[in-house]
């Protein structure tokens, strides 16, 4: 087998592959000979049958297995020799036209054909104690950990029927049937009969619930709102919508007491165990936020404090799926670039500087957690799959055998796991000063990943 280098620019390479006919022949002719003593023809005893024949019967697609074993042993030959780092799989390219093909199908020429492939890029990680972070503090007001228990005495709350002809306040829970339209037109998941609705609670879109406040019992009301910009259901995020609402019964909250009884119905011994709880939750949720708002900062930090030539095809493929993205977005929503206010080809060149942020971001981690040596567990992985099966309720077992049965699916665990393990060694090196915020600031979207 000959291998020439015929490309070696910035990241791209490029080798010509030669399997001279002799080779390829002898090669075939050696597959067919330990095929014989496995394969059962009628007429011929067992290891019998000529080679002859073997090749008129099988000799098309033992020819198609040398050929891959071929390509295989040029590409292992190539990465091995250069000592290449692969920033995906080789591209083959077999020479020739279909009838070239045949030929070499037929052992009648020589197998010839070119390796293309790119290269992950070299580049210094150096130290990261150049790299200045704050991390958001909060501190946790007992009054949060009150609201907190209000809110689930409310919500545990007995309701009582309303004099009749008093009309609905805030904190009233108010029953009731609607029918919701957009240009006049009822849309999928708008309507419902006898549908218990606490008025302020914020289960519905803003402006619904407000505009309920002072109704009787009875009334006939159209609401109008406009669904949020960011609403999941992407046809229905940002149109303005109307609600038929007919008011058929109001009731008010019946008093309940917060007090050691009150914890006892959580399963916690006193009140006092329960507020400790409560804040508990409320401070992984600071923490996860601090832990978001952090992590957006390192990477905007690593983004800026290193540059070097990135893999074409890498790139191009995470700018595929951002591009899929975005064209399902705007089948669901109907919306145009026009109407974000951009074009197309700002769009495109906005998405790729996206998609190169990635790719650099994503090289950059997985230099530095192979330099530091930093490895997910098998039990951390474990502890991956039995938290993606919570999310399932009644199918753990079938999502556990899931990631069991697929190895490749694990990555889907693994991923997230190393890329969070990465992360906090960059942080132990790095210049983090505590920052006390306020709740607001701290729950402050951030802006759209940008290039």
């Amino acid at each position: 087998m000959q291998v020439t280098e015929t490309q070696a620019q910035g990241l791209k390479r490029a080798y010509k592959v030669v399997l001279p006919m002799a080779d390829l022949a002898a090669r075939l002719d050696k597959e067919l000979h330990d095929l014989k003593d496995k394969v059962r023809i009628n007429g011929f005893r067992p290891g019998k049958v000529p080679l002859s024949h073997l090749k008129r019967v099988y000799g098309r697609s033992v020819m198609g297995e040398v050929v891959q074993n071929a390509v295989n042993e040029a590409n292992r030959k190539i990465v091995e020799d250069n000592q290449l780092r692969l920033a995906q799989e080789p591209k083959i390219d077999l020479a020739g036209d279909q009838q070239e093909i045949e030929k070499i199908m037929s052992v009648e020429a020589d197998l010839a054909f070119t390796v293309s492939l790119e290269v992950l890029p070299k580049f210094d990680i150096g130290t990261f104690e150049d790299v200045a972070l704050e991390r958001l503090v909060t501190e946790i007001p007992d009054s949060e950990v009150d609201e907190a228990i209000s809110r689930m005495a409310s919500q545990n709350a007995t309701y009582n029927p309303k004099e009749d002809g008093a009309a609905a306040a805030k904190g009233d829970q108010v029953t009731i049937d609607f029918l919701g339209k957009i240009d006049d037109v009822a849309f999928e998941g708008g309507a419902a009969n006898d549908m218990p609705l606490v008025l302020g609670s914020g289960q519905f879109i803003p402006g619904f619930e407000d505009q309920l406040i002072g109704a009787k019992t009875g009334d006939v009301k159209q609401v109008k709102v406009t669904f949020p910009e960011a609403y999941q259901a992407a046809h229905l995020a940002g149109k303005p919508a109307v609600f038929d609402v007919t008011v058929k019964a109001i009731a008010v909250p019946g008093e309940v007491k917060i007090d050691d009884e009150f914890a006892k119905t959580f399963g916690l011994e006193n009140l006092d165990k329960l507020k400790e709880a409560i804040r508990a939750n409320i401070q992984r949720e600071y923490t996860k936020a601090s832990r978001e708002k952090i992590k957006r900062g390192l990477l905007d930090a690593l983004d800026k404090k290193y540059s070097f030539e990135l893999p074409e095809g890498l790139v191009e493929q995470e700018f595929s799926g951002i591009w899929s993205q975005v064209e399902s977005e705007q089948k669901q929503t109907g919306k145009s670039f026009a109407d974000e206010g951009t074009t197309e080809e700002a769009a495109r060149a906005d998405y790729r500087k996206i998609a190169e942020r990635r790719v650099r971001l994503g090289l950059v981690l997985a230099e530095v957690g192979e330099k530091a040596g930093v490895k997910v567990l098998d039990e951390e992985i474990s502890q991956g799959v039995v938290e993606r099966a919570r999310q399932f309720p009644g199918q753990e077992k079938a999502v556990w055998d899931y990631f069991q049965k697929n190895p490749e699916a694990v990555a889907q665990i693994r991923a997230p796991i190393y890329e969070e393990k990465v992360v906090d060694h960059i942080l132990s090196q790095a210049k983090v000063t505590d920052k006390t915020v306020s709740k607001d600031e701290l729950f402050k979207a951030d802006e759209p990943e940008k290039a």
